[in-house]
């Protein structure tokens, strides 16, 4: 991977610091083919550019934390006692102030001590212990950071042959699915990307790839993720139909605005085909839905263009999630030091209401009456321009 020696103020010496326009997209256009692999590219450069890497003892020793520091020989080594308790990331408030810079340069190593499978029944069957926490992207919704404070970057967990060993016996212990449901019709499904994007993950280490792997050996299960990010090196894993892809798109303008440092929505799109012919199953989350004037034509105008471009194999074994934005107070607050126009569309009060969610955190989402009728406006939308595309689950 090239990389820069830093300017001294801790810039890099190629490029100005991340703005919000420069970042909103990458500013290259999309190239037509990639090298290979992908993760050795400029692009990926561009995306993860690390110089820190916060790492419990164990997980710095660990083979996958020896194949990470491999991978990017001149970043500095920080023992850190605790992967969720790094003072000068999650407890510092200036951390907020370099937000996309963390994202970039920074990594975070750490055994993943609890492993533990728990059901879910709405986009999955089961919610395995992910190997990552925190992101490369910068989602401006995005729900991780409500837990982790001041900065969001990259956690990977290094001890993936406990997490798959974990799966295996608990895949074993559940026998074959006696029923079909919203989940899938036969297999059991893990959602092995709660707190991340394995996407994005692959672009530094193996885990991701470990997982796929796993699972096509399992004939009663299948790996589901969500993703934001297009990354071509997925493509030669073979997964062999166990594996369920979720690309999450969203109008482009939305996009350019909240879905800071993705690849863009056409290029998610655009790929879907590729994904399904290399054997995965290629779903899609209409996610998150913003409330917001003239969201229906921007709708509108996206499920056209995914009409006129996918290929009827795509459509034939193609679903949805529908989620609904869900924001929080507390993010607010960290987005406002970073990107406040984001705010403008996301904090809404006069049409959101606070709520307990399943896993106890007290969010802000649409009032009930304004999240059933644009449910029921975007599940007309679906049926007029994009009726092969069912919804398995709308939240």
């Amino acid at each position: 991977m090239p990389h820069h020696p830093p300017s001294p103020d801790g810039g890099d010496p190629q490029e100005p610091l991340f703005g919000l326009d420069e970042l909103t997209q990458d500013p290259q256009p999309e190239p037509t083919s990639f090298p290979t692999p992908f993760r050795d590219s400029l692009q990926a450069h561009r995306l993860l550019a690390i110089r820190e890497i916060h790492a419990e003892p164990a997980a710095a020793l660990s083979p996958r934390g020896q194949q990470i520091r491999a991978r990017f020989p001149d970043a500095r080594l920080i023992e850190v006692d605790s992967h969720w308790r790094i003072p000068d990331l999650h407890g510092n408030q200036g951390s907020a102030d370099r937000w996309m810079r963390i994202k970039r340069e920074t990594l975070v190593l750490g055994v993943k001590k609890t492993l533990t499978t728990r059901p879910n029944g709405r986009s999955a069957d089961w919610i395995a212990p992910g190997p990552s926490n925190g992101c490369a992207m910068s989602c401006v919704y995005c729900y991780v950071p409500r837990r982790k404070g001041f900065a969001n970057p990259i956690t990977l967990f290094t001890n993936i042959d406990a997490i798959i060993g974990h799966l295996d016996r608990h895949v074993a212990a559940q026998g074959r699915k006696p029923e079909p449901n919203q989940c899938d019709p036969e297999a059991w499904v893990y959602d092995i990307g709660e707190n991340g994007d394995c996407s994005v993950d692959a672009l530094v280490c193996d885990n991701t790839a470990d997982l796929i792997r796993a699972f096509r050996d399992w004939p009663t299960a299948k790996a589901s993720f969500a993703t934001k990010f297009v990354n071509p090196d997925l493509l030669a894993l073979d997964p062999r139909g166990r594996t369920r892809v979720r690309f999450s798109v969203m109008p482009p303008e939305d996009s350019r605005l909240l879905d800071l440092r993705t690849s863009p929505v056409d290029r998610r799109i655009g790929v879907a085909a590729d994904f399904l012919d290399a054997g995965y199953e290629v779903h899609f989350n209409l996610s998150p839905v913003v409330v917001r004037p003239g969201w229906q034509d921007a709708w509108t105008e996206l499920l056209r263009h995914m009409d006129d471009v996918l290929p009827e194999r795509v459509k034939r074994q193609a679903s949805a999630e529908v989620i609904m934005l869900t924001h929080n107070a507390d993010l607010h607050e960290v987005n406002l030091r970073w990107h406040p126009r984001g705010e403008d569309v996301l904090w809404r009060p006069d049409v959101q209401e606070t709520k307990r969610s399943q896993n106890g955190a007290l969010n802000l989402r649409y009032r009930a009456g304004v999240k059933r009728r644009a449910l029921e406006e975007l599940r007309g939308l679906l049926a007029r321009h994009a009726p092969w595309l069912s919804v398995r689950y709308a939240f």
